[in-house]
């Protein structure tokens, strides 16, 4: 990390990996869940509807190539000597067979221009076989595993109908720290039921995971989920942060978390027609830019609280 900035930026880690701009593509791999067809669960987990986090370029009826192909036609408009990572995002993109999980990984690495992958799965959804597969593969390409973790609170997963313990998730990041694959996590702030010390608790049990990258999420009430129907019945149990709030509450979690973790991003942004609450009116930028302008106000930054 540089010593100047105030945290580990993610695109400051991509400049160290690559000497080209590279741009993440999301695919929609006709992928399901174990959470949805009956095997862990069904109906997923309570705040999910997969719409949220599923470009316009992004459809299941379309083939993995013409994604891509999508993708890139709108990305190099503007940068045309751009590169690309294959973002199997929606749903869980390592539930499946294995030969069909690694046909439709290849026919992403074999279009121009793709330079890795990036696999966003359960931590109970990566068996060894495919771990190996993904092992051999980051020999020759850039490949990111990354982790629906949530919490890291068994009471939370419970609640949330995760389907899977804590326990599961450090030892699928372990698994595959192991193997020398960039390992990332995802984590939702403010989830019904934990207290901001319980939230910023997460922070400390993931530094001492070998994680590589996080992505945390405000949580975010969307339309037709069992969660906006628990909100709507009960929201004591709910604290939805506004933008000032969430603020101080991200500075305060990175000042815990340990300095060589990758931040990749503080906040999601779902659609406006499917968002209940909150609104904050602001792009990912503008809020990047927000916490960028207070850590500066606090003098702080990541790591600062890390205790080894």
């Amino acid at each position: 990390m540089k010593k100047t900035k105030r945290y580990y930026e993610f695109g400051d880690f991509l400049r160290d990996l690559f000497k080209f701009k590279v741009q993440k593509i999301s695919i929609n791999a006709g992928f399901t869940c174990p959470n949805r067809d009956g095997s862990k669960g069904w109906g997923g987990c309570t705040y999910c509807n997969n719409q949220t986090f599923s470009p316009e370029y992004c459809h299941t009826e379309k083939s993995v190539t013409e994604q891509l192909e999508e993708g890139v036609r709108f990305f190099s408009r503007k940068y045309p000597d751009m590169r690309y990572l294959a973002y199997f995002q929606a749903y869980t993109n390592t539930y499946d067979r294995l030969d069909s999980l690694i046909l439709k990984y290849e026919e992403a690495l074999a279009y121009p221009g793709v330079e890795g992958l990036i696999v966003g799965t359960r931590p109970d959804c990566m068996p060894e076989g495919l771990l190996d597969y993904f092992a051999e593969l980051s020999q020759r390409k850039f490949v990111m595993i990354e982790y629906g973790l949530e919490s890291t609170l068994d009471k939370t997963l419970v609640r949330i109908n995760r389907g899977h313990t804590h326990e599961e998730s450090e030892s699928a990041i372990r698994r595959t720290a192991a193997k020398g694959i960039y390992t990332g996590a995802h984590l939702i702030l403010g989830l019904p039921g934990e207290s901001r010390d319980e939230t910023l608790h997460h922070a400390d049990v993931l530094s001492r995971l070998p994680i590589t990258t996080l992505k945390l999420h405000q949580l975010q009430l969307i339309k037709n989920t069992r969660m906006a129907k628990e909100f709507k019945e009960d929201p004591s149990d709910f604290h939805l942060y506004t933008a000032d709030e969430y603020i101080e509450l991200v500075i305060d979690f990175i000042e815990r978390l340990n300095p060589s973790i990758v931040v990749e991003r503080f906040v999601s942004q779902s659609p406006k027609e499917l968002l209940i609450a909150p609104d904050w009116g602001l792009k990912n930028f503008e809020f990047t830019a927000k916490v960028n302008k207070r850590i500066e106000e606090r003098d702080t930054r990541q790591g600062r609280l890390f205790q080894v």
